[in-house]
C-alpha cells in the first residue's frame, strides 16, 4: 500500500510539474495494442522483471552492500542503482527510486526476496493494466 500511495503521490506532483505517468513504455504499449503485445508486455513485466531483479538487486546487490555499509547504505545504493538501470523512464525514476527501498525494507524484514518478487509483481502489473486502460 505505501508503494502505491507514494506512486500515486509522485505522479500527481510529477504531473503538475509538466513529466506526466507516460513514456517511451507507456507509449509503445498503447499504440500497438493488441493481445498478443499486452501479454507479453505483462508477463516481462509482472512474472520475469520481478524475478530476476529481485534475485539481482535484493538478492545480490542489496545483501552485499549492506554486508559492507551497512543498512542505510545497503537500502539507499541498492535503490539508486535499481533505479538507474531504469533509464530512459525519467519521469517515474523517483518511484523506481522508491520501490527499490520498500523492496530492499522487505527483503530486510523478511529475509526472503520472495515477499519482494510477490510485490514487485504486482506492483508491475497494476502498472500494466492501468497503462492499456
Amino acid at each position: 500500500m505505501v508503494l502505491i500511495i507514494a506512486s500515486i503521490f509522485l505522479i500527481i506532483v510529477g504531473d503538475l510539474f509538466g513529466l506526466g505517468y507516460e513514456n517511451k513504455k507507456t507509449d509503445s504499449l498503447q499504440s500497438h495494442l493488441n493481445f498478443i503485445n499486452f501479454t507479453i508486455g505483462f508477463i516481462s513485466a509482472a512474472v520475469i522483471s520481478p524475478v530476476y531483479e529481485e534475485i539481482l538487486y535484493r538478492g545480490f546487490l542489496y545483501r552485499w552492500l549492506r554486508s559492507k555499509y551497512g543498512l542505510v547504505i545497503g537500502m539507499i545504493g541498492s535503490s539508486f542503482i535499481f533505479m538507474l538501470v531504469h533509464i530512459p523512464t525519467y519521469n517515474v525514476l523517483p518511484i523506481t527510486f522508491i520501490s527499490g527501498l520498500v523492496f530492499s525494507w522487505t527483503y530486510e524484514k523478511t529475509k526472503s526476496i520472495i515477499p519482494g518478487m510477490i510485490i514487485h509483481a504486482i506492483f508491475n502489473a497494476l502498472a500494466v493494466i492501468l497503462t492499456v486502460v
